[in-house]
């Protein structure tokens, strides 16, 4: 066994990635990643959310077959999980986006690019010819230019369509203004394919190299719900909006028609002191009331956390941060490691709770952790009525 394949043997969590991306990142884009907005209150409510949940096992239930697989979007995924979109994964590692991709094509799990990638979407696309692959979507000012970004993904084989809407401005995250960290050039999607040089740092990207502040003068701050019907309009793919947090606005993305919704706070890097994902799932479920697939991220770190989210009616998860930790430590091999190690615990979960598939799990399965005595509850308890 190599020094790679030593060190991803000791690897037992998810959490085991982090130490080891801090120690190879450049520590300004290490935080870029790592942090939140403002005071990163919502950050840790990401993660503390899933701890207070208690997963209620039932025994004398067959389970000598336990079959981890399910679908999203009606694509087959081997876990009920896909990697969420990241910018400039070329941060991490030289083989950025294309290594992910690859990884999550032999697990036989979806992929999603982030518009703001390292690499194009049709090398990415080149790289792991056989994967689920989903291209999200930040709308540009110029619709022209939104366009031909979702014309390109459904060319290059990407079969769905993420918009994210929830940053007309970005967050305001004092990590990077403390340190001065600025995203100049990692735009492959921008980028005259010819003219794009991959370094550890990312891609240098003509045209859109100017760092945050020319992000947001090219994201459209003016994104409305009418506009969903147009970006469909373009393409043949299913439609997810991804940055729902409200019972009302998921109501309204049922009503437009989308296929899916991703409940999510922008990994707590736009606006802080709002809810975990996790906390309004129920919530968003219910106001959906079926008309539309529902998915939640935030804080996911274990199998343990899959089954909750299936338990509370999210179809499926989406995963970022310790892909991004995977990918510094060791590539492609390593983003297989974390991958696998997801699968593992969760065939365990399965196992220990009774539910040979995703599809058992129900909302019986999971309750609440009692409340300190003093302490406050303020997870919501029922969906919120009305628009």
């Amino acid at each position: 066994m190599d020094e790679l394949g030593t060190r991803l043997a000791r690897v037992v969590s998810l959490a085991d990635f982090e130490p080891l991306a801090r120690l190879v990142m450049d520590p300004a884009a290490f935080d870029y990643v790592a942090g939140g907005a403002w005071d990163e209150l919502t950050l840790a409510e990401n993660y503390a959310a899933w701890r207070r949940r208690r997963l209620r096992p039932r025994v004398l239930v067959d389970v000598s077959q336990v079959d981890a697989s399910t679908t999203m979007l009606g694509q087959p995924t081997s876990l009920p999980l896909a990697i969420a979109p990241m910018a400039a994964e070329g941060l991490a590692h030289p083989d950025a986006e294309v290594a992910v991709a690859r990884a999550a094509a032999n697990a036989g799990v979806p992929f999603i690019l982030s518009t703001m990638s390292s690499r194009p979407m049709e090398e990415v696309a080149a790289g792991a010819p056989d994967g689920v692959r989903w291209f999200q979507l930040y709308t540009q000012v110029d619709p022209g230019r939104s366009r031909e970004l979702v014309q390109r993904a459904e060319v290059a084989g990407y079969s769905a369509i993420v918009v994210t809407v929830d940053l007309p401005v970005l967050g305001y995250r004092e990590r990077d203004r403390r340190s001065g960290f600025d995203l100049v050039g990692p735009h492959g999607n921008f980028a005259d394919p010819e003219a794009v040089a991959t370094h550890a740092g990312g891609i240098h990207a003509p045209g859109l190299g100017d760092g945050f502040a020319r992000i947001e003068e090219d994201i459209l701050t003016g994104l409305a719900w009418d506009d969903l019907a147009t970006i469909r309009s373009w393409s043949s793919l299913p439609l997810v909006v991804k940055g729902i947090m409200t019972g009302e606005d998921a109501r309204l993305a049922a009503e437009h028609s989308v296929d899916g919704i991703v409940v999510s706070n922008h990994g707590a890097r736009q606006l802080d002191r709002v809810a975990a994902p996790l906390d309004v799932l129920e919530e968003v479920v219910a106001a959906v009331d079926g008309r539309a697939e529902v998915w939640v991220d935030g804080g996911v770190r274990r199998g343990l956390d899959l089954a909750i989210a299936r338990a509370l009616g999210a179809r499926g998860v989406l995963i970022g941060r310790p892909f991004f930790w995977a990918l510094a430590a060791g590539g492609q091999a390593a983003v297989e490691r974390a991958l696998a190690i997801l699968r593992e615990e969760f065939e365990i979960t399965l196992a220990l709770l009774g539910t040979p598939t995703p599809d058992a799990i129900g909302p019986a399965h999971v309750a609440r952790a009692a409340v300190a005595s003093g302490d406050e509850d303020t997870t919501p308890t029922s969906p919120v009525q009305g628009r």
